[in-house]
């Protein structure tokens, strides 16, 4: 499988109920051996991020609320060094983004309250927080457009490092 940035638009059911849909398929990536979900939940105007490790695949999905989704290659070797990916991801309008090695990834919560889901596949052992890299959320170089400027941060995120 290359190491792009994959899209799913993900088909939704409503009614006066709420809503149903699907985010993985076995057959959609038969090649990725999904190990383990996380899930993260926050308050607005939380960031999370940039975090990345370098053998991670990670399907994300907001599944209630709103969030901005920000992707960085920082595999310095590619061509798409430096290249950011943004997406609004709204659990009314679902899809799944598919995020290879060599991308760091950062979200924002712009609602009240969001979860957003993340499905791991890697080989070996997980790359917890303590062994993972994480950057500035503003760090110049990845010329990311956050649609806030003083997010609420972890202690970790405070503390990262600029490119």
């Amino acid at each position: 499988m290359k190491k792009n940035i994959y899209v799913l638009k993900n088909s939704i059911f409503k009614d006066n109920r709420g809503y149903y849909w699907t985010t993985w398929k076995k057959d959609n990536f038969s090649k990725l051996k999904f190990n383990h979900d996380k899930f993260s939940i926050s308050k607005k105007n939380v960031l999370r991020g940039i975090h990345c490790d370098y053998k991670s695949w990670k399907l994300v999905t907001c599944v209630f609320g709103k969030i901005f989704l920000a992707i960085v290659n920082v595999n310095k070797k590619s061509p798409k060094y430096l290249k950011i990916k943004s997406f609004l991801l709204d659990y009314k309008k679902p899809k799944s983004i598919l995020i290879p090695p060599d991308y760091a990834n950062g979200h924002l919560c712009l609602s009240d309250h969001c979860i957003f889901h993340y499905k791991w596949s890697y080989k070996g052992k997980y790359v917890d927080s303590k062994d993972q890299t994480s950057f500035m959320w503003n760090d110049p170089r990845f010329k990311i457009k956050w649609p806030i400027k003083n997010p609420i941060l972890s202690k970790r995120d405070r503390s990262s490092k600029y490119l």
